[in-house]
C-alpha cells in the first residue's frame, strides 16, 4: 500500500517512522540541509559572483526558499565537479553526516553512467550504500533521477542507460523512504535553451526550474515563477550549426582530452560551502 500525504500514519507509541511524505501543513521540518554531489549540486553553468564558489545552482535555490521560511536555518554544499560516485562517497558522505543535517539531497552516479563504459548496475550497488548510510541518523534524504537524453544528439545514445539507471534509483528510493526529484519527469528542461554552453550543465533557467521541482517534492510552498529568467530564444539551423563548431571546439576536445589524461575539471576544487551557514535570496535583478 502507498502512503499518501492526505492520509493519517498511526505511530504506535515508543516507535518512529522514517518516511518521505511531510504534510508540511505549516513551516517546513528542516533545520540543517546539506547537499552532496558532483557539478550539477555544486551549480555549474549557473555563475554568480555573489555566491560562494562563483555558483549559484539549484541547491543554492532551495536552501535560500526554506531559510526565508524558518529563523534557524543552515545550509552547506559539499558537491565537486567531475567527482564520480566512489570520489563523492569517500569524500563526501562522512563530512556530511558529522554536520548532522536532517534534510541530505544526493545526487551521484551520473558522470560514471555517461562514461565510456558506464555501468548503472554497477552504480546502483554503491548508490544504494550510500543512501542507507544517509538516512541511518534519521536525515530526509532526496535523491535525483536522471534527465531524458532524447532531445540532444550528443547524449541521446545514452538514454536507455540513464533509464536503467533511474529504475534502479527509485527502486532504492522505495526501500529507504527517500523522496524523488523526478529529473527524467520534468519535461520542461528537455531542451537546449535550459543548458549551458558546454551542453552538459544546465544553465540559471536549468537551475531554476530544477530548483522549482524540488521544492515541489519537499511539498514545501514557494513563490518561484516558472520559466524565470525568461529561456533563450531558438536558434536558426545554420546559428545552431555554428554553435556546434564552436561547442566541439571549445567543449568537447578538452572533455575528451582529460579522460585520456585521467584528469577531472574538479581537480584542485574543494567544496564551496563546507559548514552549514544561514543563507539569504540574492538581491538579482528579474
Amino acid at each position: 500500500m502507498s502512503l499518501d500525504a492526505s492520509m493519517p500514519v498511526h505511530i504506535a507509541p515508543g516507535t518512529s517512522v522514517r518516511t518521505p511524505f511531510v504534510a508540511n501543513e505549516g513551516p517546513h521540518p528542516w533545520r540543517r540541509f546539506v547537499a552532496l554531489g558532483d557539478s550539477f549540486t555544486e551549480g555549474i553553468g549557473d555563475p554568480e559572483p555573489g555566491s560562494p564558489g562563483g555558483h549559484r545552482g539549484w541547491a543554492d535555490r532551495v536552501a535560500e526558499v526554506l531559510g526565508g521560511q524558518v529563523g534557524d536555518f543552515a545550509y552547506a554544499n559539499l558537491a565537486v565537479r567531475g567527482r564520480l560516485i566512489g570520489q563523492i562517497i569517500d569524500e563526501q558522505i562522512e563530512p556530511a553526516l558529522a554536520l548532522k543535517p536532517d534534510l541530505v539531497t544526493f545526487c551521484a552516479g551520473g558522470n560514471d553512467v555517461i562514461r565510456p563504459g558506464g555501468d548503472p548496475d554497477e552504480v546502483a550497488v554503491m548508490f544504494e550504500s550510500a543512501v542507507e548510510r544517509l538516512g541511518s541518523e534519521g536525515a530526509t534524504v532526496v535523491v535525483f533521477t536522471g534527465i531524458d537524453t532524447s532531445f540532444t544528439p550528443v547524449f541521446r545514445p545514452l538514454r536507455g542507460r540513464v533509464a536503467i539507471y533511474n529504475e534502479n534509483i527509485r527502486a532504492i528510493a522505495d526501500k529507504y523512504d527517500c523522496i524523488v526529484a523526478d529529473q527524467w519527469a520534468l519535461k520542461t528542461v528537455q531542451d537546449r535553451r535550459f543548458f549551458d554552453d558546454d551542453r552538459l550543465h544546465m544553465n540559471a533557467l536549468g537551475h531554476h526550474e530544477v530548483a522549482r521541482m524540488v521544492l515541489r517534492a519537499l511539498n514545501v510552498e514557494n513563490d518561484l515563477l516558472p520559466m524565470r529568467p525568461d529561456p533563450l530564444p531558438q536558434s536558426t539551423w545554420r546559428a545552431a550549426r555554428v554553435n556546434d563548431l564552436v561547442w566541439a571546439r571549445a567543449h568537447l576536445v578538452p572533455w575528451v582530452l582529460r579522460r585520456l589524461r585521467h584528469q577531472s575539471s574538479g581537480d584542485n576544487i574543494t567544496a564551496k560551502r563546507p559548514e552549514p551557514t544561514p543563507i539569504r535570496a540574492l538581491d538579482l535583478p528579474d
